[in-house]
């Protein structure tokens, strides 16, 4: 029976390349976040609130604008967009 037992090396091997480069991926983006939350945590909390403030409204009329909100916020973007533009409202008025 442990003569046909694989080790973890062989395991390993059979992953495939895509795999271990996301894998790396994650683990580069995990550093990057530690290391952005300490700068972070220095940093004037006005500042950082006012920050936070246009990283949110921004992606949040960019989901009303191109209507590619999560599936969460779908109830939400479907009560604000009639009151912001979309895409495609302007060349649906040229056409009219």
């Amino acid at each position: 029976m442990f003569l046909l037992a694989t080790s973890a090396l062989e395991k390993a091997q059979s992953i495939p390349p895509a795999t271990w480069l996301k894998l790396g991926i994650a683990v580069a983006a995990l550093i990057a976040a530690v290391v952005v939350l300490r700068m972070v945590a220095k940093m004037n909390k006005i500042v950082l609130g006012v920050a936070v403030f246009v990283v949110v409204s921004i992606f949040f009329f960019s989901w009303v604008y191109n209507r590619n909100e999560p599936k969460w916020m779908t109830p939400i973007v479907e009560k604000i967009a009639p009151f912001f533009p979309s895409a495609g409202s302007y060349q649906q008025k040229q056409t009219r």
